[in-house]
């Protein structure tokens, strides 16, 4: 029988009436007291290494729960780790970072209602996790909520109540779990590296979500503050002509000085592309600036952070690294091998 560790950081699964509403106060032990089932699948030991309301969580949570991966890996045949659900799609994606090619799997999940609810979805939730974590086939950083299975890039919480309240962007859910059986989409080569750790996280990111007839006066502060501006533009991609001419100034005069500017849609599915309008392509030709494609924005947010924690990069030695695909977060990097030929 496979041997788990499940890692408690709080969130609504272990939420508890209070006078000021729901906060963390179950333990990872009281959780798991709610799922005996899991005696059949596995055996389960449990740490808590927080306990907050996701709301909460900051690059130095994810540092300690990628440590406690790290410090039980060997001994363990996989990872559950219960999560709030506000902030779990940036968990995800930044543990996929941190923790590359592990042949172990590390599972994320959370729940809608705390599980000691009568009607809660954190029991089948929790119970699936298991069931993941125990297979065989299972590897690397994934979501498991509401009965599917997401790569740890891909997910974006869409629904505030509903439990069924992630999706896959962009990419296929790699399983479902119907009734106990896992049901595989995406077949997954095993990992063929060692499993690798890397905990620096530089969070000097800001995200500069876009809206008609916004000021250009904002644009030196965040120039001046932030080594990454990640804009989320409208439709496929592009600078309105409000902010064009100040934005043309900050990129010239931060050019090689380890500023980062990353293009970005506001629209969840289908991806960014600067080429299809005046308003993107000109900006893309005219600058050195990166575009997200079909990345989630919490992939592009977490990935831009461990990207700038291993240390200052030139432009191109950055490009080539973000393009770079892990744990499913990019697609377009066949396209952009196409246009490199071509």
């Amino acid at each position: 029988m496979k041997k788990i560790l499940m890692i408690g950081t709080g969130g609504t699964i272990a939420s508890m009436p209070t006078e000021y509403g729901l906060a963390p106060g179950l333990t990872p032990a009281d959780i798991l007291s709610y799922i005996p089932a899991v005696r059949k699948v596995c055996e389960v030991d449990t740490i808590q290494v927080c306990n907050l309301d996701s709301t909460n969580v900051t690059p130095e949570h994810w540092r300690l729960i990628a440590g406690s991966v790290e410090e039980n890996y060997d001994a363990y045949d996989g990872f559950v780790i219960c999560h709030g659900t506000d902030t779990l799609a940036y968990t995800a994606a930044a543990l996929s970072y941190m923790i590359q090619n592990s042949a172990k799997p590390i599972v994320i999940t959370g729940a809608q209602r705390p599980i000691q609810m009568d009607v809660t979805d954190a029991r089948t939730n929790l119970l699936d996790s298991f069931i993941y974590a125990a297979d065989d086939e299972s590897q690397n950083v994934n979501i498991v909520f509401d009965g599917k299975v997401i790569a740890g890039t891909r997910a974006k919480k869409e629904r505030a109540k509903s439990y069924d309240a992630f999706s896959s962007i962009n990419f296929p859910y790699l399983a479902v779990i119907q009734e106990g059986m896992i049901v595989r989409y995406i077949k997954e080569p095993p990992c063929d590296k060692p499993v690798g750790f890397g905990y620096d996280m530089k969070d000097s990111v800001y995200v500069l979500k876009l809206i008609p007839g916004m000021h250009a006066s904002i644009l030196p502060y965040l120039f001046m503050h932030y080594d990454c501006i990640v804009i989320e533009s409208f439709g496929v991609g592009g600078i309105p002509n409000t902010l064009v001419q100040e934005f043309y100034r900050e990129m010239k005069e931060w050019e090689g000085k380890g500023k980062y500017v990353v293009m970005t849609t506001q629209v969840a599915n289908e991806g960014s592309n600067m080429t299809v309008y005046e308003v993107g392509k000109r900006v893309k030709q005219d600058f050195k600036l990166l575009e997200a494609y079909d990345m989630t924005l919490e992939a592009v947010i977490t990935k831009m952070m461990w990207l700038m924690g291993k240390g200052k990069s030139d432009y191109e030695r950055m490009k080539k690294d973000f393009y770079t695909e892990i744990n499913h977060d990019i697609l377009f990097t066949k396209r952009l091998e196409r246009e490199a030929r071509d």
